[in-house]
């Protein structure tokens, strides 16, 4: 009923930018909150950045400052734009988001994830 799907993951030097897109399809009410995820090699997944609905965000300390996270209600699609790479940021990227969704005869609110995007920085 509901996809993420990611995409603008990539290799890129250290100090370049990469964007990513989470696109969120199917029968959506409405987006209550968008949270982006990494996970290195051998690493637990980590919290990057947040936002509600609302517009509030929250970033991990140390993407504060190089990374945003937009929401654009209208193609219901969340961003990270991710500047000032560095080699340590190199991870498996992963959007969650909380959709209220028309499940037919209801609404449901479930959390779902996006597929994960490889991003690699070099040094």
């Amino acid at each position: 009923q509901v996809q993420l799907v990611e995409s603008g993951g990539g290799l890129v030097q250290a100090g370049g930018s990469l964007r990513l897109s989470c696109t969120v399809s199917g029968r959506i009410f409405s987006i209550a909150g968008v949270v982006w995820y990494r996970q290195s090699p051998g690493q637990q997944r980590e919290f990057v950045a947040a936002m509600t609905s609302g517009g509030a965000s929250r970033y991990l300390d140390s993407v504060k400052d190089r990374f945003t996270i937009h929401l654009d209600n209208d193609k219901n699609t969340v961003y990270l734009q991710m500047n000032s790479l560095k080699p340590e940021d190199t991870a498996v990227y992963y959007c969650n988001a909380d959709i209220i969704w028309d499940g037919g005869e209801a609404y449901y609110r479930t959390t779902f994830w996006g597929q994960g995007t490889q991003v690699t920085v070099s040094s």
